[in-house]
């Protein structure tokens, strides 16, 4: 029998920096700087009347806060308009995605609706009344000016802006996200809301808040009517009904008869992957004791939730077990878990803070640093927006940022729901753009599709493509079998993304726990991805598609197909090229490629416009002897569709390329390779401007060459890169495969 073939390591060592080419010219502009003047001066006006009629309280230090949205045709971080911002004495304190229908643009035909950016800009009100005559004294051909020329409209923020879904005239709980300046003293905005919203009678419970970025999230309790008074505060971004928790009761049938199965003997495959469960806890009798390394209640004052120990301890089985076939022996577990309950008997009562609690004990696991793996089914019941990001997206993705967790959250059951509100899209805080979002298919075999009650995409751009993954959830037809509480091995049907969010987990401590700590988390996450399949399913639907249910698949390389793995950091601003290693003679016949990019990012929560702070562009050169005249490097050849990415407008502004996974493949003669590469451009933004002194960024990217006339295609890359590439050997002895 011949030896398995397992990845190929140390990709890294193929990449080398290079340096970045010419720059274009800047493009054209739409309107003149006579146009711009006569265009805005009375918007200027306009805005510094609204803002001054708003009480003194409302507007701390004097401060206010507008709205000034580009022109779709200048929406690339270059545009930003910094020149013009710092002049009259205005900041950026946030931005979000908006449609408009501009009056002019450098596209040929007449303008259409599309996106493009509003940023949200705090000054004096002092500053914002001299606009209008600043307009008049500006340089013809100042930067200035250039800035000025690309702004389509500016005005006020409004209360009734800040306002979403607040219901009735009833005392009700609300969430309100807070603008912070950048630089400074934040505190004083804090402080005055607080003494803004005491003189309107609302309660702040500040103590529960949380910053994220440049935002302050925080619940207030108030009515309507105070509600609407408290929206007229300059630096409040947003104001919501607090959403409850989604539901957790498991599936219920009367009848039901007890039907058992066996667990396994062994110990898991690995004791070192340090894995956590957050869920609702467990029951006092449950049969997982043999693989459970510890179990932490969060807050020890609060009662447990019966639902949320039954759920609990499902999603515990989920991750442990996989799917538990009735009657079957239960696979064996891959790694120990720990059991944290961060919600409690709260979870399922009227008080709505319980959603603020329980983010409290995420964010207090993830700051510990003691995992590497992580699953979360639970969050709030809210669809995602365009607009703005939520408190439980910006604290988690914040906190994934280094690339050290490999986090599943479940996307939520609400794909039943009507589309075209967006309320069958994927729920807070799946929309995370470090964690990877679970959906639920419907069958384990390759007949499967999405289950009908798992939610659905588009996410926010960055982060379109959502779900990321999709896993075996259980269906009306064929149920999720988990443990049910009690000390024997019974089981008890289930469905949701719940459990196939701890199931895709399973995957991934399993290939960490078959191959060791030499790939890190998040070249785990990009082998997942890699080894997705759609079919022929909506990309809305199965974002990248179903992970194989045979690990082997994943971390190993048939006849004919090499797989190989990059490791490492990016460097701002810095080009790096990475070679694709090919046998010697080069490959014969048609050929594959496939590659996979993921990187963790630092965000800016308060920017949703400009999400992430890193941004990939990545380009194909396929042949080093095709060199166009006058040119430094070989022709490119597109390689990563980003139609999956962005609409075309967002790709001309290059939307896209701040995606944090990057996925696809082609085909091609093996005979048009000719030391083939990658370049990697890292782009920085901050703030959706350029930034200052950014950070490395750790990425993974996976490489696969299919070359059906090279049998031996794996051994031959080995061997012409033996002073370089290495095979991934396991660390644990795996039963034999027939």
């Amino acid at each position: 029998m011949s030896l398995t073939n397992f990845l190929i390591g140390r990709g890294e060592l193929l990449t080398h920096d290079i340096k970045g080419p010419k720059r274009m010219p800047g493009k054209a502009e739409v309107y003149t700087l006579a146009q711009a003047v006569q265009r805005l001066t009375p918007q200027f006006s306009a805005t510094a009347s609204l803002l001054d009629e708003l009480p003194q309280q409302a507007c701390p230090s004097d401060f206010g806060v507008a709205r000034l949205m580009m022109n779709p045709s200048y929406i690339a971080r270059s545009f930003f308009p910094a020149s013009m911002l710092r002049t009259v004495g205005l900041e950026s304190v946030g931005s979000r995605t908006v449609k408009v229908t501009p009056g002019g643009w450098t596209k040929k035909g007449i303008p259409q609706e599309c996106t493009t950016t509003e940023l949200f800009v705090a000054g004096k009100r002092q500053a914002f009344r001299h606009l209008q005559d600043w307009v008049l004294q500006i340089e013809s051909e100042s930067d200035e000016a250039l800035d000025l020329a690309r702004i389509e409209q500016f005005s006020a923020f409004t209360p009734q802006q800040r306002l979403i879904n607040c219901g009735g005239g009833k005392g009700a709980f609300f969430e309100v996200g807070l603008h912070l300046l950048p630089d400074g003293n934040r505190l004083f905005i804090q402080q005055a809301f607080v003494k803004y919203a005491k003189e309107l009678s609302v309660k702040v419970y500040g103590d529960l808040g949380f910053t994220a970025g440049s935002l302050w999230f925080v619940p207030v309790e108030g009515k309507r009517d105070e509600i609407e008074k408290l929206a007229e505060f300059v630096f409040v971004r947003v104001i919501r009904p607090v959403p409850k928790l989604r539901g957790m009761r498991p599936v219920r049938r009367t009848g039901e008869v007890s039907v058992t199965c066996n667990l396994p003997k062994e110990q898991p495959l690995s004791s070192e992957p340090k894995v956590a469960i957050l869920d609702g806890g467990l029951p006092k009798q449950h049969a997982i004791g043999p693989w459970l390394r510890s179990y932490r209640v969060l807050d020890e004052d609060a009662q447990d939730d019966p639902a949320g120990l039954e759920h609990g301890l499902a999603v515990s089985s989920a991750f442990l077990f996989g799917p538990i076939e009735p009657n079957g022996t239960a696979a064996r577990p891959f790694a120990y878990v720990d059991h944290l309950r961060v919600l409690d008997k709260d979870a399922d009562s009227e008080d709505p803070l319980e959603l603020y609690r329980t983010l409290g004990f995420v964010e207090q696991v993830l700051l510990s640093r003691q995992y590497q793996f992580i699953n979360l089914s639970l969050g709030p019941d809210l669809p995602i927006e365009d607009t703005d990001v939520h408190a439980w997206t910006s604290v988690i993705d914040d906190l994934l940022s280094d690339g050290d967790t490999l986090m599943t959250v479940a996307i939520g059951n609400n794909g039943h729901l009507d589309r075209a509100s967006g309320n069958a899209r994927v729920q807070v805080p799946s929309d995370c753009v470090n964690a990877l979002a679970v959906g639920a298919a419907n069958n384990t075999d390759a007949n499967w599709a999405r289950a009908p009650y798992s939610a659905v995409g588009p996410g926010r751009s960055p982060g379109v493509v959502k779900p990321d993954l999709m896993a075996f959830g259980g269906d009306a037809s064929k149920y999720f079998h988990v443990l049910s509480p009690g000390k024997k091995a019974t089981l008890s049907p289930q469905l949701g993304t719940s459990f196939a969010s701890p199931y895709l987990l399973r995957s991934a401590v399993g290939i960490r726990a078959i191959l060791g700590s030499e790939l890190s988390p998040l070249a785990i996450k990009a082998l997942l991805v890699h080894a997705a399949d759609a079919q022929e399913h909506d990309k809305l639907e199965v974002g990248w598609g179903k992970v194989p249910e045979d690990l082997m698949t994943i971390i190993t390389c048939p006849s004919g197909v090499a797989r190989i793995v990059y490791q490492g950091e990016l460097k701002p601003g810095k080009y790096l090229r990475a070679s694709l290693p090919l046998p010697e003679g080069g490959l014969n016949g048609n050929i594959r490629l496939k590659a996979t990019f993921c990187y963790a990012s630092p965000t800016d929560p308060q920017d949703a416009a400009a999400y992430t702070r890193a941004g990939l562009e990545t380009v194909f050169r396929p042949n080093d002897e095709k060199i166009k005249e006058g040119k430094a490097n070989a022709d490119t050849k597109g390689f990563f569709d980003m139609k999956q990415y962005a609409t075309e407008e967002e790709r001309r502004s290059d939307m896209g390329k701040w995606e944090t996974v990057l996925h696809g493949s082609k085909s091609m003669r093996g005979s048009s390779l000719k030391n083939p590469v990658f370049d990697i451009h890292y782009n920085a933004r901050e703030s959706g401007h350029k930034a200052n002194g950014a950070e490395k960024i750790r990425y993974a990217l996976i490489i696969t060459v299919e070359a059906p006339k090279h049998a031996e295609l794996y051994n031959e890359i080995l061997r012409a890169y033996a002073q370089t590439l290495v095979p991934i050997q396991p660390q644990v002895s795996l039963p034999i495969r027939v």
